[in-house]
Parts: C-alpha cells; structure tokens; sequence
C-alpha cells in the first residue's frame, strides 16, 4: 500500500513539474509579439475619474485583463496583493463600461488601478493577443520581464523584486 501511495505522489509530482515547464514554455512563446518598446509619457484618466500620470521613479506593472476572461479571474488576486506594495497600471480590456468595471471592482473587493480600454487600443499597441498578459517595466520604463497567462504572486514578487 505504502509502495502504491509514493508511486502516485511521484507522478503527480512528475506531471505538475511538467505542466509547468509547459505553461512557462507557452508562456514565453506567446510574449515574443508583445511590444517590448520603452513606455512614453502616460497621462491617463482611470475608471474612477482619477488621472494616472507615469512615475519614473518606479518600476511599473503593467497588467491587461478583461471581465470576461476566467484565467484573469484567477490571477485578479494576485494582481491585487501585489498593487499594494508596488506601482501597478491594469488595463480592462472590452469589458464594459466604466460602471460596470467599477461594479466589478467593487463587487470582488479589488483596489488596484484600472483603465479602461473599450475598444481594445492599448491591447492593440501593446500587441495583446491573449489574456491575462503582463509587462514590468524597470525605473528607466523598458520591458524586463513580460508573461502571458496566469502567473502566481510569488512569481510577480519575485520580478517585480528583481526590476527594483
């Protein structure tokens, strides 16, 4: 019985090793078209009214999600932990109106800021094929790290720890 229970801890342990070598893989691949150009100046006004300015001074994550996306759903959390130690940009894309962001805001207890990109122009200047995608910019704003997919908050600490 002992033999049988350590044979299929072994596989489970194998299999999540290689998911995950798979879902980094994919992950990369998929990042390649992301637009990887320095960050000019943003004067941006966010779903709240609020204006968002770039600070220099500060690395910058750049985080584009849609309501409709269930992967984003997930990381939503993530994103959330991390928004409040570091500088954080999100950027709905096609999710609605600005209300009905707020609403989802609200409903699911996120703070962190949000853009709203109705009609999918940032998607498009970033390059965005796929949801959720995330760029991290360093304090001179070029792109250091970019993901497509799920990433979990200990991998957007780490990055985000390293671009510091």
């Amino acid at each position: 019985m002992k033999k049988k229970i350590k044979h299929y801890l072994k596989e489970i342990v194998l299999f999540l090793i290689v998911m995950t070598l798979l879902a980094n893989a994919i992950s990369f691949y998929r990042s390649m078209d992301l637009n990887k150009e320095p960050l000019s100046a943003l004067d941006l006004k966010l779903i709240d009214g609020s204006e968002y300015s770039l600070e220099r001074s500060k690395p910058l994550l750049v985080h584009l999600w849609a309501i409709w996306c269930p992967t984003c759903k997930v990381e939503a959390a993530n994103i959330q932990r991390i928004s409040q130690h570091y500088e954080v940009l999100t950027i709905a894309v096609k999710s609605g109106s600005n209300q009905e962001l707020q609403n989802y805001m609200q409903e699911n207890g996120y703070t962190f800021r949000v853009l709203n990109d109705s009609d999918g122009y940032y998607a498009k200047t970033f390059g965005i094929s796929a949801y959720p995608s995330t760029l991290i910019y360093d304090k001179e704003q070029k792109v250091r790290f970019s993901e497509v997919g799920y990433t979990s908050t200990l991998g957007l600490w780490l990055r985000m720890w390293w671009v510091k």
